[in-house]
This record gives C-alpha cells, structure tokens and sequence, in this order.
C-alpha cells in the first residue's frame, strides 16, 4: 500500500486536530487568522506552485484529495485559502517581472492572495474596465464579490481592456487610493469567509503588477474546461455528512459517491481537457445531487436539533447549498436546473 503524500498527511492533521473541532464556532464568526497561519506553515500555499520556488508541484489527485480534506473539515477556512491557488497558477504560467516579484512568497505562504476575476463571466458586460494610464493599468469598476478581506495579504484583480482582453494584476489586499470595501457580507454560508464588494474608483498598478492578458474568448475557454469539472469540495461536504449517519443509511449514498468521483476525477486527468464536455458536466450536477441527499439525511437523521446554528449537520447543509453557486456558471446553472426538473412520465 502506498504511503500518503505528505501534504495529505498534513492537511488531514490539520483538519482533524484544528479544523473540524472548531468549525461550528468558526463558521459563526469568521476565520480566525491562526487557522490560515497552520496553513501558511504547513506547505499547503504551495500545492501547485513549481518546485523551484518552493512549491510542491502535486499531482492533481494530491490537489483534489486536500480539497476534500479541508472542506469537509471547515468549508469557511478551505474556501479562503483555495483563492490562493489561482494566483499562484497564474504567476507560474507568467512572464512578466511580478512573478518573480511574487511567486516564491506565494509558494511558501508568507504571502496569502485572494482573487477578483469571476465578474469576467459576465462578459461582454464588463462590471470592471482597465485602461492605460501614465505607464500603467487604470481600474473602474466594482467587483460584486472577494472572499478574505482582511486575511489575504495581495489579491489577483482582473478586468477588461477596451480591446476585449482580460488583463489580471497582484495589488496589496488592502483599502488604498481607488480602492473601498464594503463591510463583510451577511450570508447564508460562509460569512466567516469575510465576503466584501469591492469599488474601484481610478486604482492605478503599474504595469509590472501586470502578470496575465489575454483575450477574453481565450479565458473563457480556459475557465470553461476548469469550471465544467465536478469540485473536489462537493465530494468533502458529503464525505462529512454521511460520517453522522449510521452505515445502514450511509451505505448506497456512499456508492454513489464512490462511482461519481471515479469517473468525474478520472476525467479530470484526462489528457485532453476539452473532450467529454458533456459527460464533464453531468457528473458535476450527479456530485451536487449526492452532497444534498447526504447533507439532507443528516439533517433528517439529527431531528429537530439539526435547526440549531450549532448543529454540524445544519451547517453542512448550508454550505452545501453554497457550493451549488459557487464557480457556477450559465452552462453548469442551466445543467443543474434541468436535472432538478421533473421528469414526464413515461407515454406522456
């Protein structure tokens, strides 16, 4: 029997030592900065990062499993430091001088980045314009959504050129000149995640920050492949949810799962990203509808105790529904509502 992946071994320490006996309390509050300073120290930042700035470089199924891990633990904590991994993909595919600037610090989890890119989906509606100005990038706009106020260090901001490309650059997390943040979103989940808006009134980067652009058609395509898979976190939550049933009841959703993340992670290794689109998609909304069935029977299974705020199972089935928006896109929306439709009865 292989031996786990030492970053495995990591994240299910964190989780079963720190994470999980706190997240009822956490999820009610917000993410306490410890939790990310466990993290920063445990080489989890540099996942995906190239080894020869310190990273991992991890297979894809190391990446999934910890994604499971973590979320299933405390889905709040999972959802602010999964930002950072977009950030650090997107510096080690750069050229430009911010990825040395920032890519080892990113690696190592001395520096922590959330990201403000998932407006760009609403193209050819542009919530954010970029503009060239005294030998940078200008930024207008508001950015309806950015998890980690407050706990990230930098943040990947993106926007659209007047030529159509999305254009993505690092600045500091933080309030400065062209820059506000609301006050932290009240949600129905994931509030500890420190959700804001941010309003970007002329903030000026220079162009060194700048560390992507590229044609909006050949982002979305990109974010088409990587958005079409089913997210490891899905499987995370019901993993959790079924581990508060008793076997007779968790068995068959357990199969379940079992046979749909064979299948959706096998797809996800597939050599060629933009084949089986359709069978992608499916098995993405089949994991949905197993993550509520199983956070549906523990709340069923829990009584009228799972109506706490406190209450594991209650808190699963919130951030089950979370996750059902969250990356959505209008394809994966369309795909899901149609599987929730009724189905018409045969000869009808």
């Amino acid at each position: 029997m292989t031996a786990p992946h030492p970053l495995v071994t990591r994240a299910r320490r964190l989780a079963d030592d720190l994470l999980a006996p706190h997240a009822e309390q956490v999820e009610q509050t917000e993410v306490p900065v410890g939790h990310l300073t466990e993290i920063r120290r445990s080489g989890l930042l540099g996942l995906n990062a190239p080894e020869e700035y310190g990273g991992a470089a991890a297979p894809g199924a190391v990446v999934r499993e910890t994604a499971e891990i973590l979320a299933g633990a405390c889905c709040s904590t999972w959802f602010v430091q999964t930002q950072h991994h977009t950030p650090v993909l997107t510096l080690a595919k750069s050229e430009g001088p911010v990825r040395e600037r920032l890519l080892g610090k990113l690696a190592s989890g001395e520096l922590l980045s959330g990201v403000a890119y998932a407006h760009l989906r609403a193209y050819p509606h542009a919530p954010v314009r970029v503009t060239r100005e005294r030998g940078g990038r200008r930024f207008d706009g508001k950015v309806p959504w950015y998890t980690g106020w407050g706990l990230n260090d930098v943040m990947l901001l993106a926007g659209v050129t007047d030529a159509g490309e999305a254009l993505f650059a690092f600045t500091q997390a933080r309030e400065q000149p062209g820059l506000r943040a609301s006050a932290p979103m009240r949600l129905a989940a994931l509030t500890a995640a420190r959700t804001v808006s941010l309003e970007l009134d002329g903030l000026w980067l220079p162009e060194e920050a700048v560390a992507l652009r590229t044609p909006h058609e050949r982002w979305t395509a990109t974010d088409r492949t990587r958005t079409v898979n089913a997210n490891p976190a899905v499987f995370g939550i019901a993993e959790a949810a079924l581990a508060l049933l008793d076997e007779e009841t968790a068995a068959p959703l357990r199969a379940r799962l079992t046979s749909v993340r064979r299948e959706a992670y096998a797809l996800a290794d597939h050599p060629a990203p933009h084949e089986h689109h359709a069978k992608r998609l499916a098995l993405r909304t089949q994991a949905y509808g197993i993550m509520q069935a199983a956070t549906t029977a523990a709340v069923v299974a829990g009584g009228g105790r799972s109506m706490l705020l406190t209450n594991r199972a209650q808190r699963l089935a919130r951030e089950a529904l979370f996750l059902m928006v969250q990356g959505q896109t209008a394809e994966s929306r369309t795909a899901h509502l149609d599987a929730l439709a009724p189905q018409p009865a045969n000869g009808t």
